[in-house]
């Protein structure tokens, strides 16, 4: 029996750890030729891991070179650090800094648009009906982007436009789509009998949601000054290996394997700069209301266990977004250039963030702005965190706040689409302020039922998850000194 298990093959990890060291900036050619001169195979371009197993020679050599990646040193750890107060001292403008302007060189808000009114009678908790947004809008843009995942820029656009769906507007179908182009394009296999719009029956399971559940279960269960080690003790409890990819997969391996944080991270961790982490990060924001430091900050120690540098970033920066958006005072500009404070400045997660919002500002047409962005970084690989924040800001500003437009741009800009589409679905939805002012067209589907296998979850209403959120906040508030 060949099984042959995603993400954790050494022979599959040393072809992604050399990408990562020629993108920050490490020598590793020596290494490279070592590898490819005795057989080591490139990188699996999509998939986890590569369709055959290596013989022992080459697995052996393998675990060595990681170790040699591994010790590489890098010349952009002082431009993009890791540690929390490393970070901190990095961002002259970090947000409980009042000393500085913010959001320099960012473009001005431009309103809050909305796509329908909705007036909160009084003694409603506003606070409430936005976290119910949030929830709805994170279901909503990760179940449009389903079924592409995984498909490069050309088959989703090519898929759309057979069914009259371009630009991007609704769910994608099946019906009416030549059968050559689906066999030349297939639907996400894994995907497509539960998000393509003849058979959404509920939201189904997905990791863009399992990890705001599970940060609900780790505030429950350690409160707010929970540590890395407590996500680490959360993850064995409740997260089965199997349900983790990437960054994940690996710093579960190295846990099983003795190490804690922050070695979990690091070690023979090629994914480590990839978007894990960042979409994770929803319920640190979302507990954070008008506290954009303190939810950065509790999203590094949740990242810090699977991350590094601008994957950490990631995570900081939407945490950051959606806990200025949970405001209620804010537009999608504002929330972007808060989010930029707490990203050190000359790393390269803050230059996609810039290039993103920029590229949307100078282009009327979105088709444009993606094209761009591919030109950009279509060297990163597709879930790499670069790249998805790029396309993320992008589709959010370009949008201008319309809940419908930021998640059909998100999907529709290619790379991570169902977690593009989930974390632009929670800010947007934020935004909206209310269920009621999400379009019907992507709440109704969803039957305000969420299907997971995170303990205690199953079966659960976008409202009543609402309601477990909104707790934590006043838990939180309740216990300040």
């Amino acid at each position: 029996m060949n099984l042959r298990l995603t993400w954790v093959q050494p022979e599959d990890l040393v072809g992604h750890e050399l990408r990562q060291a020629e993108e920050d900036g490490r020598d590793a050619s020596d290494i490279a030729h070592r590898w490819h001169t005795s057989g080591g195979a490139t990188a699996p371009a999509s998939a986890g891991a590569s369709p055959a197993p290596a013989s022992p020679h080459v697995r052996a050599l393998a675990v060595r070179l990681l170790d040699e990646l591994d010790r590489l040193p890098s010349p952009s750890a002082d431009l993009e650090p890791t540690p929390l107060h490393e970070i901190r001292a990095a961002c002259p403008s970090w947000p409980d800094r009042d000393d500085l302007p913010a959001g320099q060189g960012l473009p001005t808000g431009r309103g809050l648009p909305t796509e329908r009114g909705h007036d909160a009678g009084q003694g409603d908790d506003v606070l409430l009906h936005r976290l119910h947004a949030a929830w709805l809008g994170r279901a909503a843009g990760c179940l449009l982007g389903k079924p592409v995942e995984k498909l490069a820029l050309h088959a989703i656009r090519a898929l759309a436009r057979a069914t009259g769906n371009w630009p991007l507007g609704t769910w994608f179908t099946a019906k009416g789509v030549p059968a050559g182009l689906l066999a030349e394009h297939p639907w996400n296999r894994r995907s497509a009998a539960t998000s393509l719009a003849e058979n959404i029956d509920g939201m189904p399971e997905d990791d863009d949601l399992n990890y705001p559940l599970l940060n609900l279960l780790l505030l429950q269960r350690y409160g707010h000054g929970f540590s890395t080690a407590d996500v680490a003790r959360l993850w064995l409890d409740e997260l089965p290996a199997g349900r983790t990819f990437t960054a994940e997969r690996v710093a579960y391996r190295n846990l099983l394997s003795g190490l804690g944080p922050p070695l979990t991270a690091a070690h023979h961790n090629p994914f480590r700069e990839w978007i894990g982490a960042a979409i994770r990060a929803d319920t640190h924001g979302w507990t954070h209301p008008g506290d954009p430091a303190a939810a950065a900050a509790q999203a590094h120690r949740d990242a810090a266990l699977t991350h590094t540098a601008n994957g950490v970033y990631g995570a900081m920066f939407v945490a950051a977004a959606l806990a200025e958006a949970a405001t209620g005072t804010a537009d999608v500009h504002q929330c972007l250039r808060t989010a930029l404070r707490v990203v050190p400045p000359r790393s390269r997660l803050a230059e996609a963030v810039l290039l993103g919002i920029e590229t949307a500002d100078g282009h009327k047409d979105f088709d444009d702005v993606v094209d761009r962005l591919h030109a950009a970084y279509g060297t990163y690989h597709w879930v790499h965190v670069i790249p998805n924040t790029a396309l993320l800001c992008a589709a959010l500003t370009h949008a201008d706040g319309d809940f419908s437009g930021s998640i059909c741009r998100a999907v529709s800009g290619g790379w991570d689409t169902d977690s593009n589409g989930a974390t632009a679905g929670s800010l947007a939805g934020l935004l909206a302020g209310h269920p009621d002012r999400l379009p019907e067209r992507w709440t109704a589907p969803l039957k305000n039922r969420l299907s997971t296998t995170v303990t205690g979850f199953d079966g659960i209403g976008f409202d009543s998850l609402a309601h477990l959120t909104r707790a934590q906040i006043t838990l939180r508030e309740d216990l300040r000194p």
